[in-house]
């Protein structure tokens, strides 16, 4: 039987509890602690140690239980967005054509190795930078290609990510010819004055009509995400886009709190005072709830803390298998993976991912060795997105819910969560809050940890 460190709630930080407020939503935790749960530091190997390691893996034909998926990047954007701090490549025509030319040699490589045919894929999802800037002839081509080479479940979700702007016709219907199954566009506002401040194209009306145009097609499923928190939105103009939002007729819609980072032209312009400080995050807490009781009152179905979807079609599928720990196939200059436990991320220089691919030598930044308690970790960070956190779904599930108990305890005091029989629900508080809410738990399990499912820092 596991041991239990005896743990008094009252002794528990406010790091791991939030602290006690009259309005949990706005002031349990000072900020976020991150845009993701962090899953504590990796020893990573190196040089020809990783490559031999990666070779290994990828040799391997004996598939694990976990769910799979493949990650396609395309780090090309016309414009930079004012928020983003992972901008890498100008789109320039040439540039993506030897580009496209090199990830089709890299997409066929990586498709012939054991492991990649060991079991079917569940999602594909090509990112970016903005893959929708690609010509319809490559859209077409990288469908076709996915669909040649890889296995893929019955129901495989198949993503393409970008923007609007100049997402023709014909762009849409080379894609759909493809295979692509769902489309997931940065909308992050349809106000134009938000639009413009955040170097977004097209105004509100162009954005509007084009998705009534995409959504009336019922050719596939169309998702967006939304931002909140950016410079000279106001509760009135973000309620305007939540009717927008009904109003495109859209499948899914991300709800997303602006975070600033130091590499991003936002974060630059308000260090030299050219641009206001954005909403503080207890400001942020109210313009989620607005968005959180505006789906929930018109029957949007709640995938997650951050995601809703007006139909049945709309499953948000790859982001639920990242968060569940799932095994991700990475394939172009930037992205990251994970095969059979290791991490992976590749080289962001296109010159050196380049010679990678002509060399058969796969570029990487690191691998990173499989984490210690890795699906006890996945396990925590996929129930907090999902806004429950029940004993069935937790390895050793009653035990180490019953370990927790202080910890949901604290948590319920402080109006986090709701606490029933072996399970805790996040309260709209939670919710706001769940990557903290996941932070906290992995946290508290390496302070109070039981013997047997100790985690590693």
């Amino acid at each position: 039987m596991s041991t239990a460190i005896p743990v008094n709630s009252a002794h528990l930080s406010e790091a791991l509890t939030g602290q006690a407020s009259p309005s949990p939503l706005q002031f349990a935790f000072t900020k976020k602690t991150g845009a993701h749960a962090n899953h504590g530091k990796r020893e990573a190997l190196s040089g020809e140690q990783a490559r031999e390691q990666l070779t290994t893996q990828l040799a391997n034909k004996d598939a694990s239980s976990r769910p799979r998926a493949i990650y396609i990047h395309i780090p090309f954007c016309r414009v930079r967005c004012t928020f983003c701090s992972f901008f890498q490549y100008a789109s320039n025509q040439q540039m993506m054509d030897d580009y496209f030319t090199l990830l089709e040699q890299e997409l066929i490589a990586k498709s012939r190795y054991p492991w990649s045919q060991a079991k079917p894929f569940d999602a594909v999802y090509v990112g970016g930078g903005t893959p929708t800037d690609l010509n319809p002839e490559q859209l077409n081509r990288l469908g076709q290609l996915i669909f040649t080479y890889f296995p893929l479940s019955a129901n495989c979700e198949i993503t393409l990510e970008g923007r609007l702007n100049k997402f023709s016709e014909d762009k849409f219907q080379a894609a759909l010819a493809g295979g692509f199954t769902r489309f997931s566009f940065g909308v992050q506002s349809f106000n134009s004055k938000v639009r413009r401040a955040a170097k977004r194209l097209d105004d509100r009306e162009y954005i509007l009509e084009r998705l009534q145009q995409l959504t009336a097609s019922n050719s596939a499923t169309i998702a967006i995400d939304l931002i909140y928190g950016l410079p000279h939105q106001t509760p009135e103009n973000w309620q305007q886009d939540l009717q927008d939002v009904i109003d495109s007729g859209v499948h899914g819609v991300d709800l997303y709190q602006l975070l600033t980072f130091g590499g991003s032209g936002l974060q630059r312009n308000i260090d030299a005072g050219r641009e206001a400080v954005p909403l503080s995050s207890s400001d942020k807490a109210l313009m989620y709830q607005q968005g959180h009781q505006f789906f929930n009152q018109r029957d949007f179905k709640q995938l997650s803390y951050c995601h809703w979807a007006s139909h049945s079609r709309e499953q948000s599928r790859y982001n639920s298998l990242v968060k569940q720990g799932a095994e991700i196939l990475p394939i172009g200059a930037g992205a990251g993976g994970n095969i059979n436990g290791y991490a992976l991320m590749q080289t962001r220089d296109i010159e050196a991912w380049k010679a990678g691919i002509l060399q058969h030598n796969w570029a990487f930044e690191q691998l990173s060795l499989p984490a210690e308690n890795a699906e006890l970790k996945a396990a925590i960070t996929s129930a907090c997105d999902k806004g429950i956190i029940s004993a069935k779904v937790l390895p050793n599930g009653h035990e180490l819910f019953t370990h927790c108990l202080p910890l949901f305890e604290a948590w319920q005091k402080n109006g986090l969560v709701n606490k029933e029989i072996n399970s805790v629900k996040l309260s709209l508080a939670g919710q706001f809050w769940s990557v903290n809410l996941a932070n906290a738990m992995t946290s508290y399990l390496q302070q109070y940890p039981l013997r047997e499912l100790a985690l590693a820092e």
